[in-house]
């Protein structure tokens, strides 16, 4: 008799494990897809102007980063909120504030783009600073200048694919972004090559397709039945929640930038290595590479979030933490996975970037430890997602302050100035990107969920 019924309970486990993997993969999936085309807006619009020369794809590559950290960073982690409150809210069944939230999160992101404007004006001059070539600095500005236009879109932008992906409604944002990067291509083509903007043309086209992308999806929240019980709400509510918008937004934004512009700033040391030349194309050769496997752990933080915040709303924690232990378990698997065929693949993988034998032969090396790198950045981002869901941004935020300024950067600073390791040194950051906390909880691979209260009350 014991025995049936622990076959039943085990049996009653794996069918939950496998129902809640089934709504995991479908968020994750098509939302890799959404990130990887939303992505690609930018990077057609750098390729293209590369073509114009390499003063220009310099000018182009130096605008985007900095437009990105100062700017583009800084947007999408403010929209970090939205998917503890609206994803609370809507497993909570409070449609009317789940409306308020998203106008809320427009409105208060608006504003927020009138500073970074001001940081890309002074670029020029900011860049001269830094050390830049002033005629590099001149054409990375102008770039910047017109790319201030898709600052506003791409602000509506974030808000809008909060508002999708907390409903788990991924495909009509996949159709948008891919219907959008249809657009993109061949006008960048044209504002490039035919119009006679060059460079600059490059930039008003990602914000023309930024606008298009925002026009559809606002379509689709106005006319479709799907989006019928969340697109209301009541102007009193929008003023009312710009106090909850901040109090998750601030700590979300911190977090996302701390760890985006530890990035930066290892690329930028770098460049102050001995035989800079081959210690920058390899580690960018590194990044670019890890850049394009993280939409994999991206897409599966998505559904991380979306799940852990909607079963909270809806007072369900057990279900939260069968959630977070299948995102945890996949997403170990998966950067095992593709850790173990890089691994096997070091020594021709080089040759993808670049025909020269020593930067290859530097890669292979560098291998080993991306993937390292690999495994832990994958279970950082997911953790993370579990994070937003949860409404723990500011321990987010304190735990990515530690780990990459307290220790990563000074780690990667020692072991390639002082140690002489070079560039493998710099991959500690990485290693260090995986924190995990301990509250009064045991830590995220056991979370002991707790019912919240309702997205909007104090506390």
């Amino acid at each position: 008799m014991d025995e049936v019924l622990l076959g039943k309970r085990e049996a009653r486990r794996w069918g939950l494990f496998l129902e809640e993997l089934m709504k995991v993969s479908s968020v994750a999936v098509p939302f890799m897809a959404v990130a990887v085309s939303q992505y690609l807006l930018q990077a057609v619009s750098v390729m293209m102007a590369g073509h114009l020369g390499q003063l220009s794809l310099s000018a182009v590559a130096i605008a985007t980063s900095f437009c990105n950290v100062t700017g583009f960073s800084l947007l999408s982690g403010f929209a970090g909120a939205m998917e503890t409150l609206c994803g609370q809210a809507y497993g909570a069944k409070q449609y009317q504030k789940f409306g308020s939230y998203t106008y809320c999160a427009i409105m208060c992101l608006i504003p927020i783009c009138l500073p970074v404007c001001l940081l890309s004006v002074f670029m020029d001059k900011l860049l001269v600073l830094t050390g830049q070539d002033p005629e590099i600095a001149k054409m990375a500005w102008r770039y910047g200048i017109w790319l201030i236009p898709a600052l506003f879109p791409y602000s509506i932008l974030q808000s809008q694919v909060r508002y999708f992906q907390t409903q788990s409604l991924i495909l009509p944002m996949l159709f948008v972004s891919l219907a959008t990067l249809c657009f993109h291509v061949p006008v960048c083509w044209v504002l490039v090559f035919k119009s006679g903007l060059e460079n600059t043309g490059a930039a008003l086209s990602i914000g023309l397709s930024y606008w298009l992308n925002v026009i559809l999806l606002g379509f689709h929240m106005r006319y479709s039945a799907s989006c019928e019980k969340t697109r209301c709400f009541i102007l009193k509510d929008v003023f009312s929640s710009v106090k909850h918008f901040f109090r998750f937004g601030i700590p979300s934004a911190v977090m996302l930038c701390l760890e985006w512009w530890s990035f930066e700033i290892l690329i930028l040391l770098s460049g102050l290595l001995p035989d800079a030349e081959l210690q920058t194309s390899v580690i960018s050769i590194c990044f670019t590479s890890s850049s394009l496997h993280y939409y994999i752990p991206f897409g599966i933080s998505v559904a991380a979030s979306t799940r852990v915040s909607n079963e909270l709303g809806g007072g369900n924690p057990e279900a939260a933490q069968i959630s977070t232990i299948v995102v945890t378990l996949v997403t170990l698997a998966e950067a095992v996975i593709a850790s173990v065929i890089l691994f096997c693949c070091r020594h021709i993988f080089g040759y993808a970037y670049s025909d020269d034998k020593e930067v290859v032969n530097n890669v292979a090396k560098m291998v080993p430890l991306m993937c390292l790198s690999i495994i832990m950045d994958s279970l950082h981002v997911v953790l993370a997602g579990i994070v937003r869901g949860i409404g723990w941004q500011h321990i987010g935020a304190y735990a990515n302050l530690g780990a990459y300024y307290l220790v990563g950067i000074p780690m990667g600073v020692l072991g390639a100035f002082v140690l002489h390791l070079r560039i493998e040194s710099g991959r500690s950051l990485a290693w260090n990107g995986v924190w995990i906390h301990r509250t009064r909880n045991p830590p995220c691979f056991s979370i002991h969920f707790h019912k919240l209260e309702k997205p909007g009350n104090k506390g």
